[in-house]
């Protein structure tokens, strides 16, 4: 099997694994956002008490949006016969897609999907079927249907329903790469209207895209079509066989792609990889502006586009080039905004707002965060940056607002909006640890270390391990038999390249660290014999290959029972020079905002100066990701409401904590319930230096952190990433027993962030010796 194929079965296996793990299956779930737990719960939220707002509903049909959930429901609509790059699979064979299509807008804007797949290819049906739907949603998203019957559809919906309709295939395309031209545009200095421009690709978003762009300025007499028997041109015989594509037959001599890229100022790609040539590049006009869009692979790449013509401004549909068109950039916050003011349509108006909205972002500075994230220091409006990137936080505020105020602008708003008001509730969304495992993985990219892993050969440290080295997160290291490692990957398709595999047996340092851990341990009861013995348990000679210097950091636990693995690194590497102890924390990832518990872990009953110590330690690990601690020390009672000596530990802790990092926001004791929830905080006690929601909760003890975190786990389905251990001498990082492939492969992420500052330390440990020496 050739690397190319391992590589795309080892995706194969990820993608599949990542479908069917937990529980549940697939990605999504409908979750209950009131309380239905007693009979009076139960008769409020069905019958006899739901009777009530249906009545109101009777009377007032859009009180539908105040006592039910159809405001923020989406319906994300397809009948898979466009599905990304794969075609007409149909319905049922798309649903993953369309499961996917709700996470992204529960992701990126907070709003609910339901994603409905029907199995027709009928236009009437499908019109008929989703006319009989608009009582149960807010918006209806079109999702991979084929054209022309997408256009048909889309028109048919927006004129005879009063929800929103918007196909994401045609428009998402058009108003993303439409924000890229006004600024392209802008830097070249060349005026909308006398822009000639290449369309390739006449399908769905290669005609919207026009359309879009004449909405811009473009002149329709400016632009050429190309589709797949070549330019559009009058006389071709095909005219009147799709009536979208006919008003861009033009007069003229162009028969081909090469013929109309000559003297072209612009080229807009939604075609197929590869069909754009250099020497048409060369053969374009000055400053030439290329979008090459198909995906996954563009008309042309980024550096064969720019070695063609140094002068052009490109764009594609990719992450790995600079300008990426990410359809992410729109549906979301276009949606969003048109909920919240209760639209009845997306119109043109609503497309331009948001496109001048991304247009207008990226000439803002752009925030460190964004620039970490996406591993650059220069991200600044130019060439290389005319539109936002997917994952930066302030397109939701700037794109919503501005489609909200376009909605109320051009009368289609049922709600009247404070624009300054609902910025400051779209910032009250952002989260900005939400982003917080991509943070480890691009500093980890950075300068990737060498990682041990004990359990080399069960099966998910190998799919962990491809993907770590694949992705150049770390160096992995594999312990076991060599042969009994490489038949595992075998088995698995894994491509081993990158992975260094040792068996301890016969590792050149087994009798070193023998010796070593014999002189460790020596006088605590281990004798030579004993030495050797336990150093062929894997735990321990991983730790002792930390200990040593030979790899930067361990990662195990996935088939191990916890202490198996602690315990050694403990009595191996134990608390870092000048610490008093070892904690662990987790994070965990709830209704998309990240949560740290701490200590779940190690102590089982900390004294007021270990707590701490614990707090100290846990807010270093989050403001080492740019993200402020805001620390609630929890207990059974508000800030002295009942004093013991329970209560009156959590006070001491604050005081220690306080007098060490004064500027710290930190506070308690306090229920959980009550830091949970700035509106009681304010209410009840004005005077807490917690404002906002904490994000990093500090137990008073083992039994009340992991049994916590263990419930909190199971109830609300959210995954914990730990537990992460803080104070250690040299990075020793745990994964549950029986963590899927995605926590290891963030635990290893972490695991290198941590070696990474963990050789910083030492560096300047050294800098400070040799100064004063």
């Amino acid at each position: 099997m050739s690397d190319i194929s391992k590589q795309k079965e080892a995706l194969k296996r990820a993608a599949l694994e990542y479908h069917e793990s937990g529980e549940r299956r697939g990605k999504i779930e409908v979750v209950s956002t009131k309380p239905c737990l007693t009979q009076r719960d139960l008769s409020l939220a069905y019958t006899p008490g739901v009777a009530a707002p249906c009545l109101e509903i009777e009377k007032n049909p859009e009180d539908a949006v105040r006592y039910t959930a159809r405001g923020n429901l989406v319906a994300v609509v397809s009948n898979g016969t466009a599905v990304l790059g794969l075609g007409n699979i149909g319905a049922l064979a798309g649903k993953p897609v369309m499961e996917g299509k709700g996470v992204l807008f529960k992701r990126f804007a907070d709003i609910d999907v339901f994603d409905i797949e029907l199995d027709t290819e009928d236009p009437a049906e499908i019109i008929k079927a989703v006319k009989l739907m608009e009582p149960t949603f807010g918006g209806i998203n079109l999702e991979d249907i084929k054209a022309p019957e997408c256009f048909m559809i889309e028109e048919t919906l927006k004129r005879e329903t009063d929800i929103p309709v918007f196909h994401d295939d045609q428009h998402g395309t058009a108003i993303i790469s439409g924000a890229a031209l006004i600024n392209a545009v802008e830097i070249t200095g060349k005026k909308m209207e006398e822009l000639k421009v290449v369309f390739s690709g006449a399908g769905a978003a290669g005609i919207a895209c026009a359309n879009f762009y004449i909405s811009l300025g473009v002149q329709l007499e400016n632009i050429l079509m190309v589709d797949s028997k070549g330019v559009l041109w009058r006389g071709r015989g095909d005219e009147d066989k799709n009536a979208y594509k006919l008003k861009f037959f033009r007069e003229t001599e162009c028969r081909d792609l090469a013929d109309a890229m000559k003297g072209a100022d612009a080229f807009c790609g939604v075609s197929f990889a590869g069909l754009l040539k250099p020497e048409m590049v060369k053969s374009m006009g000055e400053q030439p502006i290329i979008f090459a869009m198909a995906n996954p692979d563009p008309e042309i790449t980024y550096p064969d586009a720019v070695e063609a013509r140094p002068d052009c401004i490109m764009a594609t549909g990719r992450s790995d080039y600079p300008n990426q068109v990410n359809n992410v950039l729109g549906f979301p916050f276009i949606f969003r905004g048109a909920l919240d003011v209760q639209a009845t349509a997306i119109n043109e108006e609503m497309k331009l707002a948001a496109a001048h909205a991304l247009a207008a972002l990226a000439k803002e500075d752009v925030p460190e965060t964004v620039m970490r994230a996406y591993e650059a220091d220069d991200l600044a409006f130019g060439p290389e940056y005319i539109i936002p990137k997917p994952f930066d936080p302030r397109v939701l505020v700037w794109e919503a607002a501005a489609v909200a105020k376009a909605a109320m602008e051009t009368g289609v708003a049922r709600k009247e909006i404070d624009l300054d008001e609902y910025r400051e509730e779209l910032r009250e969304k952002l989260d900005e640890s939400r982003e917080t495992m991509r943070k480890f993985q691009v500093l980890a990219k950075r300068n990737p270390k060498r990682l041990v892993f004990p359990e080399g050969t069960y099966s998910k440290i190998v799919l962990a391990t491809s993907e770590i080295a694949r992705e150049g997160i770390a160096k992995p290291v594999l312990l076991g038999k060599r042969e009994e490692v490489l038949a595992r990957f075998e088995e698995l398709h894994q491509d081993p390249t990158g992975i260094e595999i040792i068996d301890p047996l016969n590792s050149e340092h087994f009798d070193d660290y023998v010796k070593a851990y014999y002189k460790l341990r020596q006088r605590k009861g281990v004798t030579e014999e004993q030495a050797k013995s336990e150093m062929r348990e894997i735990s321990v000679f991983g730790a002792m290959m930390v200990r040593q210097g030979h790899v930067d950091g361990f990662v195990g636990g996935v088939s191990m029972d916890y202490g198996r693995i602690l315990r050694p690194a403990l009595k191996i590497i134990g608390p870092r020079a000048g610490g008093k102890l070892v904690a662990g924390m987790y994070m965990l990832l709830h209704q998309q905002r990240l949560f740290c518990f701490a200590d779940c872990s190690v102590n089982i009953e900390p004294s007021a100066a270990e707590l701490a110590e614990i707090t100290l330690l846990a807010a270093q690990e989050l403001e080492r990701l740019h993200i402020t601690p805001r620390i609630a020390m929890l207990s059974f009672s508000n800030f002295g409401s009942v004093r013991c000596p329970a209560t009156d530990k959590v006070a001491r802790a604050v005081d220690l904590i306080k007098r060490e990092r004064p500027y710290l926001l930190v506070d308690g004791p306090v229920q959980a319930d009550v830091a949970l929830s700035p509106q009681l905080m304010k209410e009840h006690f004005p005077f807490s230096d917690l404002r906002d929601r904490p994000n990093l909760l500090i137990f008073p003890s083992l039994d009340a952190g992991n049994i916590s975190l263990r419930l909190v786990e199971m109830f609300s389905h959210g995954q914990a990433i730990g537990p992460i251990m803080m104070g250690m001498d040299k990075p020793v990082h745990l994964v549950v027993q029986g963590s899927d492939i995605n926590a290891i492969v963030n635990m290893a992420a972490i695991a290198c962030v941590d070696a990474q500052n963990e050789a910083k330390r030492r560096e300047s440990l050294e800098t400070a010796l040799n100064y004063h020496t």
